[in-house]
């Protein structure tokens, strides 16, 4: 060692004291290092565990959020839906009671107007009974059998001759309802015989309906299904007129 220029102490010396040095560094420095080391591996692990489950717990927030949102939006829909209806079904009920009420006005203010319009027909009847007997009078320049000229003038607007209705001598009608329109409103005892007449003829409790309608000048029309009996004044005079032609 001495040829080398080693002197042995010192080397020794020199071990010794690295060795010290080692064991300090190893103690005091490379072992709370590593553990340092190690803890901050732990530690960003734990932290990347930690992330990765706050990321999932975020998904899966998004997604029962997303859910919830969805069956809210649903069930708000679903809401104003049945709303919608709720208010379309009571508006209908209320257009179809107001669309009743006013048919019921309508239908009574039209019964009234028909009832006015017979009255003053009625009136109207005995006006022209008088005026014609008047003008007959003038005409043949004496008095007439004013009895007489009342049955005349009874049996032109009603169709009744002798207690039968003149229209349906030699016709036979058939079915459960009859419309019989007069020029002018028949009296009682008129529709009475009319009534008991066509009933005769017609099916067990059948209906017997009387109209009015001035433009068929006289006499009687009578309408039992698709029969259709003219016995009317404007009836014969168009039929005369065809003839003519």
């Amino acid at each position: 060692m001495d040829k080398l220029g080693i002197n042995v102490g010192n080397l020794l010396v020199q071990i010794f004291n690295f060795l010290i040095v080692l064991v300090v560094l190893r103690a005091w420095v490379y072992k709370p290092l590593l553990g340092m080391l190690e803890k901050r591996q732990k530690t960003v692990e734990k932290g990347l565990d930690d992330a990765r489950v706050a990321a999932e717990a975020r998904a899966n927030a998004e997604k029962d959020a997303a859910e919830i949102m969805s069956e809210a939006q649903a069930k708000v829909a679903q809401t104003i839906r049945e709303a919608t209806e709720k208010a379309e079904a009571v508006t209908r009920e209320l257009r179809a009671t107001a669309d009743a009420e006013l048919s019921k006005e309508r239908e009574a203010a039209m019964a009234e107007i028909e009832m006015e319009r017979e009255r003053t027909l009625a009136e109207l009847r005995g006006q022209v009974a008088a005026l014609s007997i008047a003008a007959a009078q003038r005409l043949i320049g004496e008095n007439l059998d004013e009895k007489r000229q009342h049955a005349l003038l009874d049996e032109f607007f009603s169709g009744v001759k002798d207690g039968k209705i003149v229209v349906l001598e030699g016709s036979a009608v058939n079915g459960d309802k009859a419309e019989v329109t007069s020029a002018l409103p028949l009296t009682q005892d008129e529709q009475a015989t009319v009534r008991n007449q066509l009933l005769s003829s017609l099916e067990e409790n059948a209906e017997v309906v009387f109209k009015v309608n001035p433009s068929i000048l006289g006499g009687l029309v009578v309408r039992v299904g698709d029969q259709i009996v003219d016995g009317s004044v404007a009836g014969q005079l168009q039929n005369l007129r065809q003839s003519l032609r």
